[in-house]
């Protein structure tokens, strides 16, 4: 405990040298906006507005590299209630409890405010989308760095808005990025792999509008639990205006598992590499009881009323399917919302990917306890095929220690360690890890803006398409 304690005042000591050295003491609203220092052993977070939960799951762990004492710039209210709320358990829970220290701000100027006390050197942003855009691009002009939750753009004029954003971060030095937990699910890391292994995936199938090369689909619940507890929902979730649309919102998520997965390491160009052919957008009916396990409401807001039918069914804007091509491989991803996941599930994930030699296919039904399952499908089931995989996998296990296949009716199903199935919350600090490195280098890899451009413009695009029918 001792030594604990006084590794924690080293460390806090070390920041505060490192930072006064590039942080003014005291500042005005016309403060300069150099960039601030993007060393990661100096990392200290600013929480603006946090109205989702993720802003909370990115502090679920202690990390050595970030200072303890968070900064908060928020409107009061419920959910700022229920951010400080997922702090204090953190902080209090028996097993590795954290300790964070939130100085928060409640004035109605706390845009301005947060800009003109500069306490920190990276904004942490999920909440509200409609303003989500117009804070990155203040923060970024203010010289901070920016990890914004999806999506960062849910309109085409957002979309405009966030380009500039990234020019004015690369003019600045500072990181614009955004969060991709999906990246770090372990079936989509492996699929990842053996798509770009020939003897086993050979090549991608590029498909066509009616038969897609790659297929994805994600189904989430309104209900839920975080952290062990029942989530309240702000009555805003369900309004497209203020959430997002699903193709803007969810649908950044499978947008960027393509790109991650099929053109790892490309600099994509949106301008030219992105063809949006179609879009759709319908409804899931939430009732008001629904609506108020939900958000601990007795009444539909007015902003929703719009969408209410029969004076007590909110026709949530929920589901959206999007069909493009991408460098030539033809793609359909499908965002869905439903109320509640049956008994002993919750959200799921399909994903194919269609190769000359076999089909990489992520299923998560009954038929795999509910858990995501990779499968290896190959064209040609024989002798050479099982060798040839059996290969691969004794590769891959050199970074993925125990993991092996297992024969199925028609393939192979991959086995894998328990120890890697860390779940969806902690995938947060995982990619809050990646961050810190990108910090640390003081540089995002090459192909991450054009990717984020790539994404955003693909989802606001489609979204473009489906409200014009």
């Amino acid at each position: 405990m001792q030594n604990t304690m006084i590794y924690r005042l080293s460390l806090t000591m070390t920041l505060f040298g490192m930072l006064a050295t590039v942080l003014p003491g005291c500042q005005s609203p016309t403060a300069s906006t150099e960039p601030v220092m993007t060393d990661s052993t100096a990392v200290r977070l600013i929480t603006l507005d946090p109205g989702h939960f993720h802003a909370a799951l990115v502090q679920k762990s202690d990390n050595p590299e970030i200072d303890s004492v968070v900064q908060v710039y928020a409107p009061g209210g419920p959910e700022l209630d229920a951010y400080l709320g997922l702090i204090k358990q953190y902080n209090e829970r028996a097993e590795n409890p954290t300790h964070w220290k939130e100085e928060v701000y409640t004035g109605g100027d706390y845009l301005d405010k947060m800009i003109a006390d500069r306490k920190g050197n990276v904004v942490v942003l999920a909440g509200n989308n409609r303003q989500k855009t117009e804070y990155i691009k203040k923060a970024v002009d203010a010289g901070l760095n920016v990890l914004g939750d999806k999506p960062m753009a849910i309109t085409p004029a957002n979309f405009t808005l966030l380009e500039q954003a990234f020019t004015d971060a690369a003019a600045k030095k500072v990181l614009l990025y955004d969060i991709m937990t999906e990246r770090s699910e372990i079936t989509n890391v492996l699929q990842k792999e053996l798509a770009h292994i020939p003897a086993v995936f050979g090549e991608q199938h590029k498909g066509t509008a009616k038969d897609p090369g790659v297929v994805i689909e994600s189904v989430h619940y309104f209900y839920k639990y975080v952290s062990g507890k029942a989530l309240t929902r702000p009555s805003w979730f369900f309004d497209p205006a203020q959430q997002g649309e699903p193709i803007a919102d969810v649908g950044t998520h499978l947008i960027d598992l393509v790109q991650w997965q099929c053109f790892p390491d490309a600099v994509l160009d949106y301008k030219k590499d992105i063809q949006v052919n179609a879009a759709r957008l319908w409804p899931t009916p939430v009732t008001l009881s629904q609506f108020t396990a939900v958000t601990k409401k007795d009444s539909f807001p007015d902003f929703l009323k719009p969408f209410v039918v029969k004076d007590s069914i909110l026709q949530t804007h929920a589901n959206g399917e999007v069909n493009y091509a991408l460098k030539g491989v033809h793609v359909k991803i499908i965002a869905r919302w439903d109320y509640k996941a049956p008994e002993g599930s919750g959200d799921t994930h399909y994903s194919l990917l269609k190769g000359s030699l076999a089909r990489l296919e992520i299923r998560q039904g009954k038929e795999e306890n509910n858990q995501p399952t990779l499968y290896v499908l190959p064209a040609k089931n024989d002798t050479a095929y099982a060798q040839a995989l059996q290969n691969a996998i004794g590769t891959l296990q050199g970074r993925y220690a125990g993991i092996s296949v297992e024969k199925v009716a028609n393939g192979w199903k991959v086995v894998i360690p328990q120890s890697f199935k860390t779940g969806h919350e902690a995938h947060f600090g995982e990619v809050m890890q990646r961050y810190l490195q990108y910090l640390k280098a003081g540089k995002l890899p090459d192909w991450e803006v054009p990717g984020m451009l790539a994404k955003y413009y693909t989802s606001t695009k489609a979204l473009e398409i489906a409200t014009r029918k």
